[in-house]
């Protein structure tokens, strides 16, 4: 089988499967953020019934932009995608707890925030190596 790149051709689909989750995750990051940003008053409800404040929906904004970027950056879109894992799990149980609704949404995007965690799993290892080093 010819291959196109230094890589053996299964490194090369997952990483291609990777950076379409990521962008694709991007996207809807910042869109929901945008929604959050903009007062939709679906958010502004949402947040009120939370019970954490207004604020809180921007700083959920901010969080999602970051990890958003983060999936962008080739170096750290692991860490991004766990950002937005965690992110995504506190989702699912405010869906749960406070405003009692479906918690399907926030589900998907936790499990393809872990997806592309595992792809690019890897990228932790040299991140923690860089960390030990720089710790020495």
């Amino acid at each position: 089988m010819m291959q196109i790149s230094n890589y053996p051709a299964s490194n090369r689909s997952s990483n291609i499967t990777a950076w379409i989750l990521q962008v694709l995750l991007a996207l809807a990051f910042v869109a929901a953020a945008g929604a959050k940003l903009a007062s939709v008053p679906m958010m502004v409800e949402s947040f009120e019934q939370i019970g954490l404040g207004q604020a809180f929906r921007y700083i959920t904004a901010a969080v999602e932009i970051i990890g958003a970027l983060a999936l962008l950056a080739p170096r750290v879109s692991a860490l991004g995608a766990l950002w937005l894992a965690a992110t995504m799990f506190g989702a699912t149980i405010a869906h749960l707890v406070r405003l009692h609704t479906s918690p399907a949404p926030a589900l998907v995007l936790l499990a393809l925030c872990l997806v592309v965690a595992w792809l690019r799993r890897e990228q932790i290892g040299l991140l923690l190596a860089d960390l030990r080093d720089f710790l020495k």
